[in-house]
């Protein structure tokens, strides 16, 4: 057996007065600390650079093994030797995104203005100041155009964003599970998590820290949004009605099925490892995303030159395949090279996090098809 590869996660800080960050909403920030992980090597070209964006509570760490570590990063299967994002032909990078509490720069970072957490005194940030990072950390990279960009749910966000934001930085870029712009329904349930985390009495305005995490309300919050990235079919194929350690209803307010104990789980793990402003700022941030604003999407889409792959599943009902269909419809009116494959799948949104087979193969040949095109080393 190969020894497993090993990463280190590396820091960039840059917007250093007096250049701060300019946000989205004029809003100044700075300094920005970026964290971030390479896969692969770079080529002499500086061509075979893969920007990799994770979803909502995902992290720098996509690949490989931290030292000491029992489990790899989050999308092992698809990066590394011989996989969909193949280390030894790219560079793959994945960067913590503007607003997280995975190293880069959020409302629990220090505000060097006080020496305390900024909380609720952090900006409002949008994708699209996720993304302005993301282009930083490029520059110091020494990396002028992506081979291509790719990331599911708020991380095909980003990929779409790159393609409209910055069209001469990138040659493809790979969008799954994902959308255009939040519908009233998806914005819905991230309000419901929301209002959980801040009617929780230990929120406290967002001024928790070195105090007690608001974990009932985080946890709820978690348990909800859970429920979005499965399917019907799935939970009813892991759960169905079961009972829980018990042989029949209790007809009281325990827990009697394992569905039940199953979302508790999750909300507590959660809380362990995620920051509750954190969640606030991240969700208002997928909210605020709108590629259209207000406009046509065509319109929007006019002066990508990217090309793009859109993938999509069939049982995803949080950014189901109409909305990858839309925006398809509209690449394809503005002439923008894109393939679409929508993909069967039982389960759900979180499909692009466990059907690796059938996107390792679709991956795999359009990143061929996009080298061979573009002709590039």
């Amino acid at each position: 057996m190969s020894e497993p590869l090993i990463v280190k996660t590396r820091f960039f800080t840059f917007a250093e007065p007096p250049h701060p960050l300019v946000l989205k909403s004029g809003v100044t920030l700075g300094p920005v600390t970026v964290a971030y992980e390479l896969y692969g090597e770079l080529n002499a070209a500086r061509s075979n650079a893969i920007l990799i964006f994770h979803a909502f509570t995902g992290d720098a760490h996509a690949a490989f093994y931290h030292e000491g570590d029992q489990k790899p990063g989050w999308w092992a299967d698809m990066i590394g030797p011989g996989k969909a994002f193949d280390t030894d032909k790219y560079c793959v990078i994945c960067s913590n995104v503007l607003g997280s509490c995975k190293g880069t720069t959020g409302p629990g970072s220090v505000n060097p203005a006080t020496g305390k957490p900024y909380g609720l005194t952090f900006p409002v940030i949008t994708i699209e100041d996720m993304v302005d990072v993301q282009k930083a950390l490029l520059d110091h990279l020494g990396i002028k155009k992506l081979l291509s960009c790719a990331g599911g749910s708020m991380g095909g966000m980003q990929a779409m964003t790159w393609a409209v934001r910055y069209p001469e930085s990138v040659h493809s870029a790979i969008v799954i599970a994902a959308c255009h712009r939040h519908t009233a329904q998806q914005i819905a349930f991230h309000e419901v998590g929301r209002q959980a985390v801040v009617a929780d009495p230990e929120w406290k305005d967002g001024d928790y820290y070195g105090r007690s995490m608001p974990a009932r309300g985080l946890a709820v919050a978690r348990m909800v949004g859970h429920i979005t990235y499965m399917s019907w079919v799935s939970m009813e194929q892991k759960f169905g009605r079961k009972l829980l350690d018990k042989e029949k209803l209790g007809y009281d307010f325990s827990k009697d099925f394992e569905v039940q104990n199953y979302l508790e789980y999750r909300g507590k793990s959660f809380v362990e490892r995620f920051d509750a402003n954190s969640y606030l700022y991240l969700t208002k941030a997928m909210d605020y995303f709108d590629l259209a604003g207000g406009r046509k999407l065509s319109e929007a889409f006019k002066n990508i030159a990217a090309d793009l792959l859109v993938i999509s599943f069939t049982s995803d009902w949080l950014y189901p395949s109409s909305q990858s269909q839309e925006m398809v419809r509209a690449l394809k009116a503005d002439d923008v090279d894109v393939t679409y494959v929508e993909m069967q799948s039982d389960y759900g949104h979180d499909a692009f996090l466990v059907e690796f087979d059938d996107q390792t193969r679709a991956i795999s040949s359009y990143l061929a098809k996009v080298q061979r095109e573009r002709s590039l080393p």
